[in-house]
């Protein structure tokens, strides 16, 4: 933060800080308004039964003004949840996303995290955590990762789906408030607790769980404190095949991959015409070019057909875990003046080991290509090999090993105050730091050059069968002797004469995040139905990423090929026996690199160049200078608005009408090339939005809610699509760059909710909503003036150029927007009225249904762009929920179920891989508890009971005519999960 900035945070808080004070002495006997009152009654914690709980979630509903959903204290910690994720999907429109067999990330009505706001005890923040590449990596982005915390240190949970000008800007799905305990929500002495152990039946292992609690009050409840703590590990296990995508041998960039077929079991075979322009491998992509091959019959057949780009064997060993802390303490000197500090403490540390086995040749067009022979092969409708057999074939083991810790640290501290029986306000000034740090990311491999035999059958493509074949030794993948750690033909090259030389990549890397807040709120109560609410904020919002590769001959290029005559490679093939261990995954045992072993002997984290290699990496080499870049935005805020209550033809209304106006400063930077120069430049840009907001509350008839809400909303660009890295060709007139000047994405929201309250623990809800989105981010060619595409002129200098040269630029921009609408139907209902024990039944259910469609580029270039219509990316049309539960005044359970259809997760329109997506997927939770006595109560849970696999497919509509759009690309088990063990309450 800049020295003005921290000037203007300090002066700012200063005379707020001193405009409440000021006030102490003139509020001493000044009683509560109904604006406190009101506030007061949003914080009770509920500690009963879980009906209880339901029952003050349907309370708070009622009550507020805007649409929103709310889980309380008690049945947080009865549902069978891991995380907050896992409790925030029981909340109608709400869906989530899972790694590892927890949840992660939400989307709401449609829109995914990026566009979600979470609030931790009033301020905003983002929690990041690593990821899998194939679920994108680690987190660069706006969205919060949920997984960081456990559900326990929370006791209340709110969705807000509607906005009013009081609501901090920057989501359209919904605003997250995520609350920790307060001292002042117990009557005094308070001690809880809980121990469990955990058992998953994949990874067969056994876990620990545990959560305390204590709370006290002194100086007559005038002062309280309270600590809380959770803690838990567990071992996770996710397996399940891929294809790495799929591919055929025909287009320009895999051309001749295939160099013969047998039509008669392998035993005779035809040669398929290579290409005439063998150095460029640029042949057989059209019937009509004369310096091309003609390919007619079977050859034409096998080589138009799809395979698997590297179908692989893959298992994650994920050690997790979990520890959180939350402390506050509350002074209350007078009934009008309470002084709040929370602080929130979480780490969430992760040990990730991946394994993986595959035909990497199979996906390469330069080293050892042609020679690959295909026969036994099944060729379908669509033109899919769904079953072959291969000789000549480079088979891959690799291992990875990930160290992950997340670090999330909040302190907050607030004031309210009541100045007298109409005034009040509040003071709120915090800072919140999410650090990500992944000190060792490192992947080595083994080699296995022209292996014969090896078949896969994908006839059920969420259960492959692979054989491996034998090695050009005779040996297989158990045994030492089919694997070599093979250099590369040079200390610059990637390859050897063979194929695909042998890696150690080496990619260290952070993410942090960090919010600094201060807010002023007052409310002023002008009559007994009239209240003026208004204040601002003052927010800095600072992230950087780094990245580290490695490199060898020249620091701009990243190198991470054995290089040949390294120590290591003659230590590793002199005994690879030692250097490898056994696992087995999907049936198959294999070798791998034991890189526990590796790293002892070799010290490859060195950053240096020791007796055994190179192992030395920096930020600014071609791999690595991506994702080493920073953001900061500053966002002024300021809102008026008026709360009112009044009748309408003898039906009460209720409603606020306001105006939020936001003034963001953005500063970006990134590494930015032009031929061998390097350099890291930095741009600014600002922009104001003004947004309005109406929400109104009409009761028809008794117990009868209607409510109609309308806003602007608005929410920023991507953190990466901000970024100004890139590169210029001053000889091509070229420019690929992100885009510093984008615009929000904002639109007109609009909802409209029925609800019907027959009494006060059911509840009946009807509710539409539709977005108006305005306008979308999506990457496009262009040709413009280079003055037109912000970055400095001076980056022409020499060349001749000047602002008015055209340039092909490439960049997201914003573009076309489009609508989403959809409903939700959600049930709260006890059975109350049923006889005997059936009474003690009820029944949580809800259905959301979204539709949206946007225009999606296609293809792009200077002159022309063409559009399709697809669903928002990561839209599930359908998602639902259910929890039947039983109470009893010993015995109680639950069994909850969840769903959500299957959506798009990439989307390449154009590239012949137009779509990957997620199938739908669905979950079976239970918890049963035994109350033995006040203090005591022993609890069962499991998660996962069906055994769903996450199954993620693609769709292919290739030039050849290869169109299916059911393709294996990713199905991954993670197991059962079970949890027993005892709660305390003293």
């Amino acid at each position: 933060m800049s020295r003005k900035i921290r000037l203007t945070a300090v002066l700012m808080m200063g005379v707020a800080a001193a405009s409440l004070q000021a006030g102490l002495v003139h509020a001493q006997t000044a009683t509560t308004s109904a604006g406190e009152t009101e506030k007061q009654a949003e914080v009770i914690i509920v500690r009963g039964s879980f009906r209880e709980s339901l029952r003050s979630a349907i309370a708070t509903k009622r009550a507020e003004i805007d649409i929103v959903d709310s889980i309380k204290a008690e049945d947080i910690g009865k549902f069978p949840d891991n995380n907050l994720a896992e409790s925030l999907q029981r909340i109608p429109g709400v869906a989530i996303d899972r790694e590892g067999g927890e949840g992660k990330t939400i989307t709401v009505r449609g829109l995914g995290p990026d566009f979600t706001r979470v609030r931790l005890n009033g301020l905003e923040a983002i929690s990041t955590t690593g990821g899998k590449d194939k679920d994108g990596g680690a987190n660069r982005g706006r969205g919060f990762d949920f997984n960081v915390f456990a559900s326990e240190l929370f006791n209340s949970l709110t969705v807000r789906k509607s906005t009013s000008a009081e609501i901090e800007e920057g989501s359209l799905g919904a605003t997250v408030d995520l609350r920790t305990a307060r001292p002042f929500d117990y009557k005094g002495f308070t001690m809880a607790g809980s121990v469990q152990a955990g058992y998953n039946d994949l990874s067969e292992d056994v876990g620990k769980r545990g959560t305390f609690m204590v709370s006290n009050r002194w100086a007559d409840g005038k002062l309280g404190a309270l600590f809380s703590v959770a803690y838990s590990t567990k071992q996770n296990f996710e397996e399940g095949p891929n294809s790495g995508r799929w591919q055929n041998a025909y287009s320009a960039a895999n051309a001749g991959r295939l160099q013969s077929y047998s039509t008669d079991g392998g035993r005779t075979f035809l040669p398929i015409t290579p290409c005439t322009t063998a150095t460029t491998r640029v042949c057989n992509t059209t019937e009509i070019n004369a310096t091309n091959p003609t390919l007619t019959g079977e050859a034409l057949a096998v080589t138009q057909a799809i395979y698997p780009r590297f179908l692989r064997t893959s298992q994650f060993v994920t050690d997790a875990e979990r520890l959180g802390v939350t402390g506050s303490l509350q002074y209350r000197p007078t009934e009008n003046t309470t002084f709040s500090l929370d602080i929130l403490h979480s780490e969430f540390s992760a040990d990730r080991i991946e394994y993986n086995l595959e035909p990497i040749s199979f996906s390469r067009n330069t080293a050892g290509v042609p020679q690959t022979d295909i026969y036994d092969y099944t060729i379908d409708s669509r033109k899919v090999i769904t079953k072959a057999a291969f000789n000549d074939v480079d088979i891959r083991t690799e291992m990875r090993f990930d160290e992950l810790k997340t670090t999330f640290n909040q302190v907050n501290f607030t004031i309210d105050q009541q100045f007298n029986d109409k005034f009040s306000g509040k003071l709120l000034i915090g800072s919140s730091r999410s650090y990500l740090d992944n000190p060792e990311q490192t992947t080595f491999t083994f080699e296995s050059y022209n292996v014969q035999g090896y078949k896969y059958d994908l006839t059920d493509m969420t259960k492959p069968i692979i054989d491996f074949g034998k090695s050009a030794t005779g040996c297989n993948i158990a045994q030492a002797c089919y694997w070599q750690y093979a250099a590369a033909s040079s200390t610059t090259a990637s390859t050897n004469a063979n194929g695909d030389a042998s890696l150690i990549r080496l990619r260290p890397q952070t993410v942090e995040n960090t919010y600094n807040t201060g807010a002023m709120d007052f409310k002023y109560e002008w009559k007994d139905n009239v209240r003026f609410k208004f204040g601002g904020s003052f927010k800095v919002f600072s992230f950087e990423t780094q990245e580290w590769r490695r490199y060898t001959t020249s620091d701009q290029t990243s190198n991470e090929a054995a290089a040949p005559g390294s120590g290591i490679v003659t230590e590793l093939n002199g005994n690879l026996a030692n250097y490898s261990r056994a696992v087995t995954v999907a049936g198959l045992t294999y070798l791998v690199p034991d890189l526990d072993k590796i790293r002892a002997k070799f010290n490859y984290n060195c950053n240096c160049t020791n007796q055994w290699g190179q192992f030395t990496v920096n930020k600014i080499n071609s791999n690595a200078r991506a994702n080493n870049r920073s953001a900061q935005e500053e966002d002024t805020a300021l809102y008026l608005q008026s709360d009112f209550q009044t009748e309408l033809a003898s039906m009460p209304v209720r409603g606020n009408i306001g105006v939020r106006y936001v003034g963001t400063s953005q500063t970006v930077d990134g590494f930015f090339s032009r031929g061998a120069v390097l350099e890291k430049i930095t741009l600014k840009r600002s922009y104001e939005d003004y947004l309005p907001a109406f929400n109104l509350t009409i009761e028809p008839m008794e117990n009868v809610l209607v409510r109609f809400a309308a806003a602007k909303a608005m929410s920023r660009p991507t953190l990466a699509s901000l970024s100004p890295a890139g590169s210029i060709n001053t000889t091509s007139n070229t420019l690929s760059i992100g885009n510093p000047y984008l615009d929000p994405i904002r639109a007109n929201t609009y909802d409209m909710s029925i609800e019907w309250y027959p009494s006060k623990d059911t509840l009946f809800t009807v509710s539409l909503f539709k977005k108006d989105l305005q306008s979308w981010i999506q990457s496009l060619v262009r040709t413009v003036p280079f003055g037109e595409t912000g970055y400095d002129v001076s980056l022409l200098d020499g060349t001749g150029q000047s602002a008015a040269t055209a340039y092909t630029v490439t960049q997201p921009i914003n573009t076309q927007g489009g609508e989403l609408q959809g409903f939700e139907v959600s049930v709260n209902q006890p059975f109350n009225f049923l006889p005997s024990f059936l009474s003690n039944t009820g029944m949580i259910l809800n259905y959301t249904q979204v539709e949206s469609t946007i225009n999606y580029v296609i293809s792009s270039t200077a002159t022309t762009t063409t559009y399709a219509a697809y669903n928002l990316i990561g839209m599930s049309p359908n998602s639902y929920n259910a929890t039947l539960y039983y109470e009893g005044k010993q015995l109680s359970g639950r069994v909850s179920y969840s769903y959500r259809d299957g959506y798009i997760s990439v989307l390449l329109p154009g590239s012949s891989a137009d779509l990957w997506g997620k199938e739908g997927v669905s979950s079976l939770d239970m918890q049963i508890s035994y109350k033995l006595n006040d203090k005591i109560t022993f609890v069962l849970e499991g998660t996962n009971l069906t055994d769903e696999a996450q199954d993620s497919r693609i769709t292919y509509n290739t030039a050849q005519g290869n169109v299916a759009n059911d393709l294996l690309f990713d199905v991954s088990n993670s197991g059962r999960q079970f949890y027993f063990g005892a709660r305390m309450k003293f």
